[in-house]
């Protein structure tokens, strides 16, 4: 039983949770602090010594810090008058991308004595972007005999904003044959169609010419806008049929260029050039684009780029299949990306004590975070040191750990220590990241000086002259430095009737 409890105590292994301890270790007071995208640098946040019920001169005695996920600092704290300022122009789109809200968390570090303190900053978004259309123009080949009622497709725009700042609805300039209407995407996208509410004549107008106005919903409304070109066509009575209206398929992250991802496949009833099919990308981003190719014959989609789990999950791809009379009809492809384990953990050292003075009881050597931009298993962390090493891992707020001496040490036994810090993730196959941190032990004055001999017998003769050399004596200290200088001197002997 004692050596299975020995077993478990030199165990250093730490599963990395969001565990919290209590104590001076624990975080308190947490609060969501909020700024709007785009304000400089120096903004002023918040009074951070009154938000902790603290004098700015305890902040600063305290050894305040705010630290951020990763290596990327938003904030700077005046340790002069307690205020918490930005520390860069931040851009909300490139933080949070379509995510609402956006929320980015850090830390506030007290070190004397340690605690943490987790909060939120939001970034607000500013209608900073208008809505843009793909392209400037899009031409629409309408059959004659279309019947009113009948629903087309049109490119939609995009807008980086969001909330009531993202795209809102959609118009389209005032005439007799069409009116638009503003649909909504799964992923909350807004696409415009467009109705026929009156037959048209290809012999008494053959084309049209229209405007689309994209519009957003801040204040002030910001827009943009592509020309509709129409062609009304003689009458070609079949239009190309998806086998599927929605493909959805899975693919690796680390899936080789060129990939085979899907075929689609769409057929016509028409015979000759009316029933010969071609695929293309429909109103899609450059994103898309520059990460897959279709082929407009066979229908083969394939990778042109390496995919990233943790930039993009799911590309929504809109496929129009188009035949020789100008008829087209649409599918939607959606590409998931399924995460690999192809990020290491990360370790970001906060703080670190060196030397630690020997004989110390429990003291903390260092402060640092881990994460890992995967997800899932992938993303989960163990942290762990060697064994045979008198410290611990302890979990603290949230993503931080901290290093700490098991006991008392002893210089004169060991005056260094090599650390290594080894931070490993929980996917196949596991990766991992090593951090070394070295500890050195200053010395106490915790050694008593020792003769080299229990007693010295020396031999004089009588008559011998002043200042004769009798002998030597030597003692010596394990310590070092002063600490270790030793003085020799005469005590008074034990019979008071025998001279010295």
């Amino acid at each position: 039983m004692e050596a299975g409890g020995e077993c478990f105590l030199r165990q250093r292994q730490v599963l990395f949770l969001f565990v919290f301890l209590g104590g001076s270790l624990a975080g308190s007071q947490s609060r969501r602090y909020s700024v709007a995208e785009e304000k400089e640098r120096g903004f002023f946040i918040s009074n951070l010594a009154k938000d902790l019920g603290l004098s700015v001169g305890k902040l600063a005695a305290r050894g305040a810090q705010v630290v951020s996920k990763g290596n990327r600092q938003y904030f700077q704290l005046n340790h002069q008058t307690g205020d918490l300022l930005l520390h860069e122009k931040l851009d909300r789109e490139e933080l949070c991308g379509s995510a609402e809200p956006c929320i980015r968390q850090f830390q506030i570090l007290l070190q004397n004595p340690l605690q943490f303190i987790t909060n939120d900053l939001q970034v607000i978004d500013v209608n900073d972007h208008s809505p843009a259309f793909s392209e400037n123009e899009m031409q629409l080949k309408i059959l004659e005999n279309t019947p009113p009622g009948t629903i087309i497709p049109l490119g939609n725009a995009e807008d980086l904003d969001v909330g009531r700042n993202s795209l809102q609805n959609y118009t389209i300039t005032p005439n007799s044959h069409f009116h638009v209407l503003t649909r909504s995407r799964r992923d909350g996208r807004k696409y415009p169609e467009l109705v026929l509410d009156k037959a048209l004549d290809r012999e008494e107008q053959p084309e049209l010419r229209l405007m689309l106005t994209a519009l957003d919903g801040g204040t002030p409304r910001r827009s943009g806008t592509a020309q509709v070109h129409i062609l009304v066509l003689d009458i070609n009575d079949n239009t190309p049929e998806f086998t599927q209206s929605l493909y959805e398929v899975q693919v690796l992250e680390n899936s080789p260029v060129n990939s085979l991802i899907v075929t689609v496949s769409a057929s016509d009833l028409d015979t000759g050039n009316l029933g010969t099919i071609s695929y293309a990308f429909f109103h899609v981003s450059e994103e898309i684009r520059k990460t897959f190719q279709l082929n407009p014959i066979t229908g083969d989609i394939r990778l042109i780029k390496y995919l990233n789990f943790e930039a993009i999950h799911t590309y929504e791809v809109d496929i129009e299949a188009k035949d020789g009379g100008g008829l087209s009809g649409k599918s939607t492809v959606i590409v998931q990306v399924v995460d690999v384990n192809d990020n290491p953990p990360e370790l970001t050292l906060s703080s670190i004590t060196s030397p630690i003075p020997e004989n110390s009881p429990e003291t903390v050597v260092a402060v640092f975070s881990v994460s890992d931009l995967d997800s899932g298993d992938n993303g989960k962390i163990v942290c762990s040191i060697e064994n045979d090493l008198p410290f611990i891992l302890k979990p603290s707020v949230e993503n931080f750990y901290t290093l700490l001496s098991e006991g008392e040490l002893d210089r004169e036994i060991r005056a260094e220590y090599n650390i290594t810090i080894t931070v490993t993730d929980m996917g196949t196959p596991r990766l991992k990241t090593e951090h070394n941190i070295t500890v050195l032990v200053s010395d106490v004055n915790d050694n008593a000086p020792a003769f080299t001999q229990t007693s010295y017998t020396l031999s004089v003769r009588e008559n011998n002259s002043p200042a004769l050399h009798i002998g030597s004596v030597r003692a010596t200290d394990r310590d070092e430095g002063a600490n270790a200088q030793v003085t020799y001197s005469l005590l008074p002997p034990l019979d008071a009737h025998v001279p010295l």
